[in-house]
């Protein structure tokens, strides 16, 4: 798909966000909910809409590729403009992947660094293969691409600084006097420990022999895919045992990440939000959550839902009845309250009594450390009887949100008898 129709695609998802902007405007001006017609036709613009944004953002992706493979072309226009260590190691990997080591001179064995179980069959992916591995998996989640990633490649841990207590404010004084002495000032460190993750993907014996596609591209996405929802689930809900933090578990003293003093209550009827006089005002309360974070953090601040409850976000109005979310034109992300959003299959998707139902924050302040370390397995006689061949990958994987002020959570509070 070429950049101009990239724009047209563009073009149409301005027009229906005007649509909708229009059917906003109007049911608002006059004061009234939508009917029935109204709904019918803004859900079908909404869904369309939607579809034409992933379209977009799949297109982009296919162009950005498309861009990284003429990168990789040297001057005379032929693949592998690596050096000839890099092309060796490469297609060793190729090698190994489509047919084990056996396949593998000694050179090539060397080439891959085939040092830490060669009686097992494990080989260190090179450098590359887990720099894309990486950069898949990047892709795949939403809060990777804002939270602060470490690259490990010696530690075995990344403690990081935290402020425990705080100075007072300084004081007025005379031009010569230097306010009172203040001891307050206390640091603590957290420490990041990358914990082992590992997925077993199978393949085809004839598809690795037979496939147009490199075996490599085959394995690392079915790799990326498989990391990533493991990846993006600990980052939400992980207990910190041997796993990442999640955004979304009670942060205590001694575990750290964020507690529930950051929690604020969001009125709901157990499965929807409530807007009445009676029960509350849902839009009153993601406006009290959005001003509970402090302003700095608002220029990077994210809203952080499960796609079933964005569907009820949408609906919610203010006390003044005007709807809090607002669809964006051109480039500019569809906003709840001036603020973007991102979406997380990962993310708590009920909205029962006390249940967590989203989250806003500067997600730069969620710190992911990944160990560069890539191990593959290759397992070819535990699948002989189905003609396949089993692949294991390993990495290690930590996270934490690392200060708890720019995050603030919504809480379902069921307010209705």
């Amino acid at each position: 798909m070429t950049t101009l129709k990239i724009r047209e695609l563009k073009h149409k998802r301005d027009q229906l966000g005007t649509e909708l902007k229009t059917i906003m405007e109007t049911v608002t001006e006059a004061g009234r909910a939508m009917t029935p017609d109204e709904e019918t036709t803004f859900d079908r613009v909404m869904g369309e809409r939607d579809a034409l944004t992933k379209t977009i953002e799949r297109a982009e992706q296919v162009l950005e590729d498309e861009r990284r493979q003429v990168d990789d072309l040297p001057d005379d226009g032929r693949p592998g403009a690596r050096g000839d260590k890099d092309k060796e190691q490469q297609r060793a990997w190729e090698a190994y992947l489509r047919n084990g080591r056996a396949a593998l001179s000694p050179e090539q064995a060397r080439a891959l660094g085939a040092g830490n179980d060669p009686e097992g069959g494990f080989l260190v992916a090179p450098e590359q293969f887990v720099q894309q591995l990486l950069a898949d998996v990047d892709d795949m989640l939403p809060i990777r691409g804002l939270a602060t990633v470490q690259r490990l490649t010696m530690a075995e841990s990344l403690g990081v600084p935290t402020r425990d207590a705080d100075l007072a404010d300084a004081e007025w004084t005379s031009e010569v006097g230097t306010g009172s002495q203040d001891d307050a000032l206390r640091f603590g460190k957290r420490e990041l420990r990358p914990h082992p993750l590992a997925k077993r993907v199978k393949i085809s014996r004839t598809l690795l022999r037979k496939a147009v596609m490199s075996p490599e591209q085959i394995v690392r996405e079915r790799m990326a895919y498989r990391h990533g929802t493991a990846q993006e689930n600990a980052f939400m809900t992980g207990d910190g045992n041997q796993k990442p933090l999640g955004l979304f578990t009670v942060g205590t003293s001694e575990l750290g990440g964020i507690t529930t003093g950051r929690d604020v209550d969001v009125p709901t009827d157990g499965a929807a939000f409530v807007h009445d006089s009676t029960n509350g005002y849902a839009g009153d309360a993601l406006i009290s959550a959005k001003y509970t974070l402090k302003s700095q953090y608002h220029r990077r601040a994210r809203w952080l839902f499960h796609r079933l409850v964005l569907a009820e976000v949408r609906k919610i109005k203010d006390a003044n009845d005007q709807y809090i979310w607002k669809p964006g034109l051109g480039d500019q992300p569809d906003t709840i309250l001036e603020i973007p959003y991102i979406l997380s299959e990962f993310a708590p998707s009920t909205m029962a009594d006390n249940d967590y139902i989203g989250m806003l924050g500067d997600f730069s302040f969620y710190w992911i450390v990944d160990a560069l370390q890539f191990e593959i397995q290759r397992l070819v006689e535990l699948y002989a009887e189905s003609n396949q061949v089993g692949f294991i990958g390993r990495a290690e994987v930590d996270a934490m949100p690392v200060l708890e002020e720019p995050f603030v959570r919504l809480q379902s509070n069921d307010t209705v008898a």
